[in-house]
């Protein structure tokens, strides 16, 4: 494992490099996460190169300034590769980081042999209740909640599988190095102000879904947060898809779809299978 640094305007994202067998994968994390959501297909599929950036306003890339958007994370995106030395990959993205996926997809066709899209990207509603007059209020205030200074990382791990991750396992030694991570001297490297325009671009932007022509695989989880709650995708979105596959993730949540070993596995499998579709 390798840690590089990639200069982008605003600082350098901070981009980890796990050498496996495989083709290289460009994995992006979600709107409040950082790359040690991969943790998890690391271990289940060490034979992956993974190529996995702490995008701006998190992790090591907290202090990059400037404005957040989709777009601006498809450029971020673009200077790892071009710095990487890495022409086109198979992209692998989770939540908001699929969106940004096919942001980066939409601008870069060429640098894009495949998209691996896990609980987001394909176009979906605001949740009940959101409007771009209360996005800045609705996200700021759940980032507000996690920026109090943590004593003690297992607090900070009770917090998370509390609030945002209640099917995880508190005791997964994966779960608590991905909670240190997050904290620097016992707060969470996170920029509210990143997380709210980003949220803003995921669900009241303008989506490039639909210019999209290389092979596109989806999965989705059955619930959202908790068993039993309701799914980001229902039914009807998934059915009027036309994907090159789609895989519901049974018994998970979006948490789990990645951050389990049996979301990981199929994630990892789905990689598996756009690598082995198109080797070059």
């Amino acid at each position: 494992m390798t840690v590089d640094r990639v200069p982008v305007p605003g600082g350098d994202i901070a981009v980890e490099i796990n050498s496996g067998t495989s083709a290289p994968i460009l994995v992006v994390h979600g709107v409040s996460s950082q790359r040690m959501l991969w943790g998890w297909l690391r271990e289940q599929a060490p034979h992956l190169t993974l190529v996995a950036p702490d995008l701006r306003g998190r992790g090591d890339s907290v202090d990059v300034t400037g404005p957040s958007s989709l777009g601006r994370h498809a450029q971020d995106l673009d200077a790892v590769l071009d710095a990487l030395g890495l022409d086109a990959v198979h992209v692998c993205g989770m939540s908001m980081g699929a969106f940004v996926s096919v942001e980066f997809a939409a601008r870069y066709p060429s640098r894009v042999k495949s998209l691996v899209l896990v609980d987001g990207g394909v176009p979906v509603g605001p949740p009940a209740g959101l409007t771009r007059d209360n996005v800045a209020a609705v996200f700021a205030d759940k980032v507000a909640q996690s920026q109090r200074r943590w004593n003690d990382v297992d607090d900070y791990v009770d917090f998370l599988v509390s609030t945002s991750m209640p099917l995880l396992d508190r005791a997964d030694p994966l779960l608590r190095k991905y909670a240190e991570h997050d904290l620097a001297d016992g707060s969470p490297r996170l920029s509210s102000a990143a997380v709210v325009a980003d949220a803003t671009d995921v669900f009241f932007g303008d989506s490039r879904f639909r210019e999209l022509t290389m092979p596109i695989r989806f999965l989705h989880a059955q619930w959202s947060v908790g068993a039993d709650s309701a799914p980001m995708y229902s039914a009807q979105d998934i059915d009027a898809l036309d994907l090159t596959a789609i895989s519901p993730m049974v018994g998970l949540d979006h948490a789990g779809t990645v951050m389990t070993p049996v979301g990981a596995a199929a994630v990892g499998a789905m990689i598996d299978e756009a690598v082995v579709s198109r080797p070059d």
